[in-house]
């Protein structure tokens, strides 16, 4: 059974930093890209970042480009967002997704979630 597990999520004030993470388990974790998505209160979910299966590629979206920087561990089946320079607009649930495709930023794309974790940015 695939399990995906966000942590780090929590409260920050404008300008802050949070740091993110994703463990994985019941899947060979490197032959997977990962990505994170957020939805933020009332829209739909959005993507944010993903990484191939060795870290080759890495894809951002233009809002979170020079902000916020994904990373992963092979050897411990983790998927890091490092988010720097956090906004307001920064809110919402963020998930990680686990695809067999190289790399994707289509959410259809993705057959594993986990189950989210707020962040929430304040002004």
């Amino acid at each position: 059974q695939v399990q995906l597990v966000e942590l780090g999520g929590g409260l920050v004030q404008a300008g802050g930093s949070l740091r993110l993470s994703c463990g994985a388990s019941g899947l060979t974790f490197s032959n997977y890209a990962v990505g994170w998505f957020r939805q933020a209160p009332g829209k739909e979910r959005d993507f944010v970042a993903t990484i191939g299966r060795n870290s080759f590629y890495t894809y951002y979206a233009d809002s979170v480009k020079g902000r916020f920087t994904i990373a992963r561990d092979n050897a411990k089946n983790t998927v890091f967002l490092q988010m720097n320079s956090l906004k307001p607009e920064d809110t919402g649930v963020y998930y990680c997704a686990a695809t067999s495709y190289s790399t994707s930023r289509r959410e259809s794309e993705y057959p594993y979630w986990g189950q989210g974790t707020q962040v929430t940015v304040s002004s």
